[in-house]
């Protein structure tokens, strides 16, 4: 399963079971709690009871699980759309989105889409509460040049990534306004959804700049996700 989530189709091509067999075994899996189909992608993926059953299940996995419906609900009051990023290597990964439901969304397939850590809401939220051990391993893998040449000329700027942190730790969340050359007309904010004293995610809402002031952006939308990542945190338990 790729990013811990597969459609049927993948999962008869990797055991080689014929497609109605693998869905009708997901669908029993369904009834029994093991597995959950996403609304965002029609992919299956792992829900928390498995954990009764293996160590396997991941904080992500958790985090992808409790998110849907407080992400759905977050949509209904801000409209925009938004994203659930985790860490991966030298980006962050969606787990979730609510771009297929919001009537403001430029995307659609977004799931399992790579966001530059540095020069995104999203990344820069994560990067900056992340623990400082965690911190430098992503700073390494960065000015190895895994990421890019935009991200690493930022990952070598000392005097940038001391800003950066600085400047997202007084604020409280973290926001670029089209400084990903791929998403120019693009601004987003985001918070990190923090439990145990671990940073899990990110959460964000992304905005077209020439709808929304990056000023306007902050006062609607920066409480907004604060709440859901408070409800995240609560259904985590």
């Amino acid at each position: 399963m790729e990013n811990g989530r597969a459609t049927s189709q993948q999962l008869s091509d990797a055991t080689g079971l014929h497609r109605t067999t693998v869905r009708r075994l997901l669908e029993t899996l369904l009834e029994e709690g093991f597995v959950r189909r996403s609304t965002s992608d029609d992919s299956f993926r792992l829900t928390l009871d498995v954990r009764a059953l293996s160590e396997g299940f991941t904080d992500d996995e958790r985090i992808a699980t409790v998110a849907p419906p407080i992400m759905g609900r977050l949509m209904q009051r801000v409209v925009w759309p938004s994203d659930l990023t985790t860490p991966d290597g030298d980006a962050m990964i969606i787990r979730e989105t609510t771009h297929r439901f919001s009537p403001l969304s430029f995307h659609r397939a977004m799931v399992g889409r790579r966001l530059p850590i540095l020069l995104t809401a999203a990344g820069r939220v994560y990067f900056s509460m992340c623990p400082d051990a965690e911190r430098e391993d992503i700073l390494e893998v960065l000015r190895s040049g895994a990421g890019g040449e935009q991200q690493l000329k930022l990952a070598m700027d000392d005097t940038y990534i001391r800003n950066l942190i600085r400047q997202t730790r007084k604020d409280g969340f973290g926001s670029n306004q089209g400084d990903w050359s791929d998403q120019r007309k693009i601004g987003a904010v985001a918070v990190a959804i923090e439990a145990e004293g671990r940073v899990l995610a990110s959460l964000n809402v992304i905005y077209l700049q020439q709808a929304i002031s990056p000023a306007e952006a902050t006062r609607r939308f920066v409480p907004e996700l604060q709440h859901a990542a408070k409800e995240m945190v609560e259904a985590l338990g």
